[in-house]
């Protein structure tokens, strides 16, 4: 019998950002030996589209992902949740077998301003922030797994 993967969801309100550049970052880091999924706790209901074009910058094509509500998640056994927005933080129940909670918080770039090349800069430079950090926190759970 083959042990389910680990499902670690990344939460943010709207759902249609933050939380989808986290998951496609982790989700490449991670490989196949984990579920990465995000939710929302008030989903936008559509994934932003200047998120799909500066994730395709650096070869990550989140077109297929979907804006979900949180609610989707409550009766599954999720290992471990990271909010990336302080609302999600707050609004953010216990999973029923939830190990592990991590927030880390960034900017919104949905909320940046400007024309559209200064709007692609604050995707742009939030992407590279969640990449560090995700890919960080990915290297430490591969890390963990092999037993080093």
């Amino acid at each position: 019998m083959t042990t389910p993967k680990p499902i670690i969801l990344i939460l943010c309100t709207g759902n249609s950002c933050r939380s989808h550049l986290a998951e496609g970052i982790l989700r490449a880091a991670l490989g196949e030996d984990f579920n990465v999924q995000s939710a929302g706790s008030n989903p936008a209901g559509y994934v932003h589209p200047l998120a799909i074009q500066v994730m395709s910058e650096i070869g990550l094509d989140i077109s297929s992902h979907r804006s979900k509500h949180l609610q989707e998640f409550l009766n599954q056994k999720v290992e471990t949740v990271i909010t990336v927005c302080g609302n999600a933080d707050q609004a953010c129940p216990m999973f029923p077998g939830q190990m592990n909670r991590h927030h880390w918080g960034f900017d919104d770039p949905a909320k940046a301003n400007g024309d559209d090349n200064e709007k692609l800069a604050v995707f742009r430079r939030v992407r590279d922030e969640i990449k560090r950090v995700f890919e960080a926190y990915a290297a430490g759970r591969l890390d963990e797994k092999s037993g080093r």
